[in-house]
């Protein structure tokens, strides 16, 4: 069975810069705390490490 990441935005994007906030975008969240899991790739590792003071990841 694949590997999934529960991941949460819980710091908000107002500050970020705009390369940031298109990344959180491309995650799929949309909102403060708003949650979603995706597979665990190494794409996935790669943008949550760049928005990684926004997010909080949970593996499942």
């Amino acid at each position: 069975m694949a590997k999934t990441l529960k991941i949460t935005l819980v710091k908000s994007t107002i500050g970020a810069s705009p390369k940031q906030k298109k990344t959180v975008e491309a995650l799929g969240l949309k909102k403060l705390h708003h949650s979603v899991e995706l597979a665990d790739s190494a794409a996935v590792r790669g943008a949550v490490a760049k928005v990684s003071h926004l997010l909080s990841v949970e593996e499942l």
